[in-house]
């Protein structure tokens, strides 16, 4: 799907526009508008966010979508994540809602011009972390480091594991420098001196 294809399958509704304008409008700032993004998208952790984008905060690759008396900043990145993507605003006794519904925010999507975080994060969680959670642990990613360093952190059962090291080296590195040749190798931040959820 083409990104205006995309761009033109995100929806937010007029309800959302007003309450999303009543809240710039106490901001006091000139040419305020908003931005809609993915953290960690592709993920099972992805999250769809709206924070302020004052004036100075925009991106040169943003999308945007011009709304009733402001604009959304599209991150380029989470783009074809937000495919059918809906924003809404539900008036209910507690005074309302606003929703933010993205199907396709976990749905690893990944091409040979993908982000490195995205090709990781598309390995860890499709071929890594299946094999981790056997043994009740888990890995994510980080950081990726200017010289091309992935900086995972390990959870679950792989904190404290004695074992974590074989993991690393012979398991989690050696896969994805094998699947992603961007990376120059992996680093483990977690501190395995904290063995409370240790598997072994």
């Amino acid at each position: 799907m083409s990104e205006e294809a995309i761009l033109s399958s995100i929806e937010i509704t007029e309800s959302a526009q007003k309450y999303l304008g009543e809240l710039l409008d106490k901001q006091n700032c000139e040419g305020i508008g908003i931005r809609i993004f993915v953290s960690d998208p592709g993920t099972p952790k992805a999250e769809t966010c709206i924070s302020y984008c004052r004036p100075g905060d925009e991106k040169e690759d943003d999308q945007i979508i011009e709304l009733a008396g402001f604009k959304a900043h599209i991150e380029h990145r989470s783009l074809r994540f937000l495919e059918d993507a809906k924003v809404d605003y539900a008036d209910n006794r507690f005074g309302g809602q606003l929703t933010i519904r993205a199907p396709n925010s976990r749905v690893p999507k990944v091409s040979d011009d993908s982000p490195v975080e995205d090709k990781i994060n598309y390995v860890l969680h499709s071929e890594v972390n299946p094999g981790l959670a056997a043994h009740g642990g888990n890995v994510s990613l980080v950081e990726v480091t200017a010289d091309g360093v992935a900086i995972l952190q390990f959870g679950g059962g792989c904190q404290g594991c004695g074992m974590v090291d074989v993991t690393l080296k012979q398991g989690v590195e050696k896969t994805l420098i094998e699947r992603i040749p961007e990376l120059s190798g992996v680093r483990d931040m977690t501190d395995h001196t904290d063995t409370s959820n240790a598997y072994m």
